[in-house]
């Protein structure tokens, strides 16, 4: 046992998908403690890339003007272009903010995001912060619910004895940060917008992060020997069309095995997992740690209306129904595209070559529902602003909310925000007068 008093919440790893699930459980006033077997933040780049739905699950955790002031909203999009610079695929970029109300696309340094999610954790006396503790048992943790934030090697995930469902990618790629110079004409040149670049004698993807950083990720290939991908005499001719020594220096190295998988059993009993201990999704569509963002987002507000609101510990058994089908959405097609982009046999590119000879295919981030609903049920409401200029969800705060005409709503009083006239082209175009929005602003039912 630990040495402290027993807490509501015990959370395991102090990355970003526990950090922020602490954020959100400690502003509804839950005793946490989370624990990290490191003491200090990983000073290297890892995540690059979160959307509009987690910078605004970080407002709901009043964290989003320091992280907007530390990262970089793009309206660039990606492309998937041919080595002849034919382009097969766009997605799509704007200057406006998207629908919930922030840029649809932001990339960021993951060392300067963990140090503001866990400063944001003194705000609370309620949340004790343990570094440099690693957690051999869940049964050292006095909490009544323990989260398992604690990665792919999950610790939490082998007490609950979760199951893997294999979804098919195991690829090994090169992944590089450098820090290009920003005087030289190839830096200056080089796209800001994500790049696919579908060669299939060296598959790649050239990512533009913020200020100096930029990212290669470089698949592998049979005869690659993965031990000296990651020097530099390897590395530098395979990206000299972009860039070479001259122009950046080399941050960070590795090689990685691009997965795509999911748990089945996110719960057993008080245990229960967020992000990567419950699924891992290859980099294509940049939405690996959106996804544990958004495991985090739902299952924080299950959590305080149970342990503080008195709702039946049966609410928790809904995180993973609804949120295994929306991470397995994202999954699915962050494979899909990574088939476009990681063709090297000719018939599968000549091929792809033909689905995509017309060109003009683009798309945006999905927004799938949530497992065991019906649209538009299970669907996040946009976030406009309201006629006092701000954004809706500043009005809300972590409660429950109906938005409708303003006719229905004016006789209730209900426990709930009542936002009247919020929303009218939405309720139009859904054909519905009013629809009850969760603390997550996912869509809890609607009156037609």
């Amino acid at each position: 046992m630990t040495d402290v008093a027993p807490s509501d919440v015990a959370i395991v790893g102090c990355g970003p998908v526990g950090a922020l699930l602490a954020n959100l459980l400690g502003q509804a006033g839950l005793a946490v403690d989370i624990y990290d077997r490191e003491r200090d933040i990983y000073p290297l780049p890892r995540a690059v890339h979160f959307d509009g739905e987690v910078m605004r699950i970080f407002q709901s955790a009043g964290l989003a003007d320091r992280i907007a002031a530390a990262t970089r909203p793009s309206p660039y999009g990606a492309r998937y272009e041919e080595p002849s610079g034919r382009t097969l695929l766009v997605r799509r970029g704007s200057e406006l903010p998207g629908p919930h109300g922030w840029s649809g696309s932001w990339y960021f340094h993951q060392p300067e995001l963990e140090r503001i999610l866990r400063e944001g954790l003194v705000r609370f006396p309620n949340v004790r912060v343990h570094l440099g503790h690693e957690v051999t048992s869940v049964d050292e943790l006095d909490a009544r619910y323990v989260v398992g934030c604690d990665g792919a090697r999950s610790l939490v995930r082998r007490a609950i004895g979760s199951r893997q469902v294999d979804l098919g990618l195991h690829q090994p790629w090169l992944v590089v940060d450098v820090l290009a110079d920003p005087e030289s004409p190839r830096t200056q040149a080089l796209p800001l917008h994500s790049l696919q670049f579908c060669d299939p004698a060296r598959p790649m993807t050239l990512v533009n992060v913020n200020g100096r950083r930029r990212r290669w990720e470089i698949m592998l290939l049979p005869g690659d020997d993965p031990a000296r991908m990651t020097e530099p005499e390897i590395f530098w001719p395979m990206i000299a069309r972009w860039l070479g020594p001259e122009d950046a220096e080399i941050e960070r190295s590795a090689v990685y095995t691009f997965h795509s998988v999911v748990q089945e059993g996110w719960r057993k009993g008080r245990l229960l997992l967020a992000g990567d201990a419950c699924h891992q999704t290859p980099p294509f569509l940049g939405q690996g740690m959106c996804t544990g963002m958004r495991d985090a987002s739902n299952l924080a507000w299950k959590l305080v209306s149970v342990v503080r609101d008195g709702a039946a510990d049966s609410l928790l058994d809904t995180y993973e129904s609804e949120r295994l089908p929306h991470a397995r959405a994202f999954i699915e097609l962050a494979v899909r595209l990574g088939a476009v982009i990681q063709a090297t046999d000719p018939t599968a590119v000549a091929d792809r070559n033909r689905r995509f000879a017309a060109g003009g295919t683009s798309f945006d981030f999905p927004q799938p529902g949530l497992g065991g609903t019906t649209p538009p049920v299970g669907t996040i409401f946009p976030q406009p602003r309201l006629p006092d200029g701000r954004l809706m969800d500043d009005a809300i705060g972590q409660r429950f909310a109906i938005v409708g005409e303003t006719e229905l709503l004016k006789h209730l009083r209900p426990d709930a925000v009542l936002l009247p006239g919020v929303g009218r082209e939405w309720l139009v175009e859904k054909k519905v007068r009013a629809a009850l929005l969760r603390p997550d602003r996912y869509i809890q039912a609607v009156a037609p």
